[in-house]
């Protein structure tokens, strides 16, 4: 109480002082606090009771007001003094040691302070970046501590600070530079010029470039002011007194402390305040992203960012349970690493596991970013790390096992991850993953060459209705990505050789098959009333189709495309008996609507193809290797098997199945317009698996037929 009482009486007394010249002012203030350590007898009275914390917070005031009455620039006679008496190193250690309780808050906010509201850049001189570094060390030691708030507020200053001037942290990498020089390194700061200093230069408070700092050892004790080498000497002999000694710097230096900015951060996302993981998170996006080629080889080499990333993926899904609802896993909102908030007691879709998994994949969404925002070098190590750390060490066996629910639940989450992935980089190391890297042919006999790529397409296939659709549909927004190599490895390395054509000269039967230019009961696509639905108010104009393809080779010329394509379209419209059809009877599910849609995903991927500067046009036939035998690849042959199955199951007896159910028409329209949300579920109808599977044949056959027509249509516009 008495501590308070004499502030506020100092503060009076202060404001009614005539004002001095800002230098004398700031001397005043910081001799304050030094005659406090040398008067003082009571060294555990909290700091909150004494005037420490309004003289740094005066000495900061007019530090500001001294650069904000000078040109841009020009630093000040109090800043000079600041760095020529190394004010920030005795605070450093007067934060160290603690003393008074609570002096490491006051001096992190002092820093934090000063880098934040002086705009000038400090970080270059020496006696600033050295203590600046030392402070850093002591963030993140431990956890939930009182100074944690003030420790991550310190520590993103100095990442916003180096997020301008990339070049500073060069200042903060501190050991691995001597490895890397001793190795002959020309372009890369020795440690030695870091911690060196002309003393000349710091009296003058100049800046140092890295590549101007002199090589000396260390640097020489600043001579003090006439009328301070008493008052140094007794504030020495007093902090000698607290056991408040600075230790060498290299001294507490271990292998994976050179690049100690780093790891507080990463001590501090393990925090249970969640907003100082968060912020912590924040810093690591920072430095990932600096262009700096040292700072990102020793960010994945000499720290351990990429272990906390894996680890924590690993640990995260591990904790999930072991079967989950695929349709939970694939509807959970959004995830934003910076917003995993979540309370089970608010939530009304709950779900057992829910927390879990939000934090998985919330974890997963922050290791893409990261990797999306990071430096080139940075960003592969990553996105390789969590290949080999996470997806090939802990996914792959859980997508290998032989458990039905481990695996739906397992491919469920992969199904998740290919869809939530933006990252290139990281996509790729996905890719590579799932599929492997081989680019050659395939054969029989060599289909397992990736075990997992083997497993997967298998699973494709699966007796398990629900474990097929969930990998189909894996692979199918894996189709979607902006990857060359997805379909590359999947479908293209195959029909490279083009020996699936079945190549012959033009024969007296070939005019047989052909009269004028029409396929012998052939139907014209216009007067074919199954394309009743392509009025001219539902079709597309010719300006809405993509520009044509490249031309096709002179021994392919397709003189009869037009029949050809009428003839694969109506084969597709015509798999489906009329009496099965029930799509004319609602309005909105034609054909043309799976014209348009198929156009838009024509005319998407072409515009993601063109980075991939992929031929013009095939291979010529006389440099293919025809005699060889085709194969059309793994992926392609169990797709087509199970097509072919489904048509034989629906197809072959459909008739005579469907003339068996009473009410066939109405129950199927009915049933149609449930699956479209038309009409509210109602009493179970019969043969629901058959109406329902006659309605997906119908609807399947009119897509084939419109991506059909789609790539005839681009491929023959002028």
């Amino acid at each position: 109480m008495f501590s308070k009482f004499t502030s506020i009486l100092q503060h009076a007394v202060e404001a009614l002082a005539p004002s001095l010249p800002l230098q004398e002012d700031f001397v005043y203030h910081w001799k304050a606090i030094t005659h406090y350590y040398i008067e003082t007898s009571d060294d555990k009275a909290p700091v909150t009771d004494t005037n420490i914390p309004s003289h740094l917070e005066q000495m900061l005031d007019i530090l500001v007001q001294e650069e904000n009455e000078r040109e841009s620039g020009e630093t000040g006679p109090c800043m000079e003094y600041l760095l020529h008496h190394k004010i920030l190193e005795t605070l450093y250690t007067l934060g160290k040691a603690d003393c008074p309780p609570g002096m490491k808050q006051q001096v992190l906010a002092f820093y934090t302070k000063l880098l934040g509201r002086i705009r000038q850049p400090l970080l270059p001189h020496i006696n600033v970046h050295r203590p600046v570094q030392k402070l850093i060390r002591l963030c993140g030691e431990v956890l939930a501590t009182p100074t944690e708030n003030e420790e991550i507020q310190f520590l993103c200053i100095v990442c916003a600070k180096l997020k301008q001037d990339p070049y500073l942290v060069n200042f903060f990498l501190e050991n691995k530079l001597k490895a890397m020089a001793s190795k002959g390194s020309a372009d890369v700061i020795t440690e030695d010029m870091i911690r060196g200093q002309d003393s000349s230069t710091t009296d003058m408070g100049q800046p140092i470039q890295p590549e101007e700092m002199p090589s000396a050892a260390g640097v020489e004790q600043m001579e003090k002011e006439d009328d301070l080498p008493q008052q140094a000497d007794e504030l020495s002999f007093s902090l000698d007194e607290l056991n408040v000694a600075s230790s060498p710097e290299s001294s507490t230096i271990g292998p994976n402390q050179d690049y100690n900015l780093v790891n507080s951060l990463l001590n501090l996302t393990k925090s249970p305040d969640g907003r100082i993981a968060v912020k912590a998170c924040e810093g690591l996006m920072l430095l990932v992203s600096l262009p700096e080629p040292a700072a990102a080889k020793c960010l994945t080499q000499s720290t351990c960012l990429c272990e906390l990333l894996t680890d924590r993926l690993a640990t995260l899904y591990k904790a999930l349970p072991q079967s989950l609802d695929p349709l939970d896993i694939e509807t959970v909102e959004a995830i934003n690493w910076g917003l995993d908030s979540y309370s089970h007691k608010e939530d009304a879709s709950a779900f057992p596991g829910k927390r879990a998994l939000i934090s998985f994949l919330s974890w997963f969404d922050y290791c893409d970013q990261l990797i999306k925002e990071a430096q080139k070098t940075a960003a592969v190590a990553m996105a390789k790390a969590v290949r080999e750390r996470f997806f090939i060490d802990v996914m792959e066996p859980q997508l290998m096992q032989t458990s039905e629910i481990g695996i739906l639940t397992s491919t469920a989450l992969l199904h998740r991850i290919v869809r939530q992935v933006t990252s290139d980089v990281l996509l790729q190391e996905t890719v590579y993953f799932i599929l492997g890297e081989h680019r050659e042919p395939e054969t029989l006999t060599d289909i397992n060459r990736h075990p997992l790529r083997h497993r997967l397409i298998e699973h494709c296939d699966h007796i398990s209705d629900e474990i097929s659709i969930m990998t189909l549909r894996m692979f199918e927004h894996l189709l979607q990505k902006p990857s060359e190599h997805i379909l590359y490895n999947l479908v293209l390395r195959n029909l490279e050789e083009r020996n699936y054509i079945e190549y012959k000269p033009f024969c007296q039967e070939d005019k047989d098959v052909v009269e004028n230019g029409q396929i012998a009961g052939a139907v014209d696509l216009e007067e074919d009333p199954l394309f009743t639905d392509l009025s001219p108010d539902n079709t597309l104009s010719t300006q809405e189709w993509l520009s044509p393809s490249p031309p096709v080779s002179p021994e392919h010329q397709k003189n009869d495309g037009k029949t050809e394509v009428h003839k694969i379209v109506n084969s597709f419209l015509c798999l489906v008996p009329d009496e099965a059809k029930s799509s004319y009877h609602v309005e909105g599910t034609g054909y043309d609507t799976y014209l348009r849609d198929a156009h838009r995903q024509f005319r998407d991927y072409c515009v993601i193809c063109l980075r991939w500067e992929w031929p013009g046009s095939p291979r010529p036939l006389e440099k293919c290797n025809l005699e060889a035998s085709f194969f059309e690849g793994h992926f392609l042959k169990v797709l087509f098997e199970r097509m072919g199955r489904i048509l034989d199951q629906v197809v072959g007896d459909l008739m005579v199945r469907i003339q068996r159910i009473p009410d066939f028409t109405p129950k199927l329209l009915l049933v149609r317009k449930r699956l479209l949300g038309l009409e509210p579920e109602g009493p179970i109808i019969d043969h629901m698996t058959l109406l329902e599977g006659v309605i997906v044949l119908e609807e399947f056959c009119k897509e084939l037929a419109a991506i059909a027509f789609v790539k005839y249509h681009a491929s023959s516009t002028p």
